[in-house]
């Protein structure tokens, strides 16, 4: 695609694409009011406009990404939700998801740490404000300076409102493989399995199919990440064991989990300043369909990735610090 080609958006400089997905194109950019920033600038396919679904999905995304202030969470700047003119511009990730970092790798185990408090940080910020992400996944992370952030709220929905039912296979809790509704403690499964998989090194359920995914989220127990990790302190694999308990009302909070991971890195619970949200609780999106979002590839930019499972990382795997100066 030559510069000639790229799409015209009123107030912005689109000077390269970055990613593409079913739904959508994500081109850096910048604000013509203010080209020193790099941003990631998200715009709908016309098919996904065309599609009511993809349409609201999006949507659902460009308020949500405008709406949620916390430092764990991928930034919105500016969007318009819906109609020809739609986009979202957010801040922009260079150092790409924690997906594409753990392509044949095993982070460090503080490196693990620090993400998985960042990630954890955001979703409990999420689930104080009575949301449900529905889609905590390593496509779904993006890295700044090892420090972490979640994004993709296509299919985030209000606890209050009741929203769609969501999830990828390899993350997916037990209650939604039953086609019961999703909750805050479907996410904190999904951040159990994230927990062992950055600090096993393997995800705790494999297959190679739907069905094969989903007997071993139904029947089977992963050994406890120490078996694997003898660096992990036995407070925290016990909660992460219970974060993947087969029953929801089993799980602890997400600000439980937080607060052990911070303390297996040795931090204070701390508060973190939110900036105020900018949209009214009157503009919060609901949709209200059955997708497994695994199946709808996208971006690898803020806006998502290419959303194929990395494939599983084989205990003993050679370790790599990709926040490592040089690196």
């Amino acid at each position: 695609m030559t510069n000639a080609d790229l799409p015209q958006l009123a107030g912005y400089t689109l000077s390269r694409p970055i990613g593409r997905g079913n739904t959508s194109l994500v081109f850096l950019g910048s604000a013509d009011a203010a080209p020193e920033r790099e941003m990631a600038i998200k715009v709908p396919l016309g098919t996904t406009l065309a599609n009511h679904t993809a349409a609201e999905r999006f949507g659902n995304e460009v308020r949500l990404s405008l709406q949620f202030r916390h430092p764990h969470l991928v930034r919105g700047y500016a969007g318009t939700a819906f109609g020809p003119g739609a986009y979202l511009a957010m801040r922009y990730f260079a150092e790409g998801t924690l997906a594409e970092l753990l392509e044949g790798r095993v982070l460090p185990y503080e490196a693990a740490l620090r993400v998985l408090a960042d990630v954890t940080a955001g979703v409990a910020y999420l689930h104080q404000q009575g949301a449900v992400h529905q889609d905590i996944k390593t496509q779904n992370v993006y890295l700044s300076g090892g420090r972490a952030a979640l994004g993709d709220f296509g299919n985030t929905y209000f606890v209050s409102a009741g929203g769609n039912i969501s999830g990828s296979p390899f993350y997916m809790a037990p209650e939604i493989y039953h086609g019961e509704a999703s909750s805050i403690q479907s996410d904190v499964y999904s951040l159990g399995v994230l927990c062992f998989e950055l600090l096993a090194g393997v995800r705790p359920h494999l297959g190679n199919s739907y069905e094969e995914l989903m007997i071993s989220h139904l029947t089977r127990f992963p050994a406890p990440v120490t078996a694997s990790n003898r660096q992990v302190p036995r407070t925290l694999s016990r909660l992460i064991e219970l974060a993947m308990a087969k029953k929801s009302h089993d799980r602890p909070s997400s600000a439980a989990l937080r607060r052990a991971l911070l303390e297996a890195l040795g931090e204070e619970d701390e508060q973190v300043e939110i900036e105020p949200s900018e949209l009214p609780p009157a503009q919060r999106s609901i949709m209200g369909r059955h997708q497994h979002t695994d199946a709808v590839p996208t971006p690898r930019t803020p806006g998502g990735p290419s959303e194929e499972s990395p494939k599983p990382q084989k205990p003993g795997a050679k370790s790599w610090n990709p926040f490592k100066r040089g690196k």
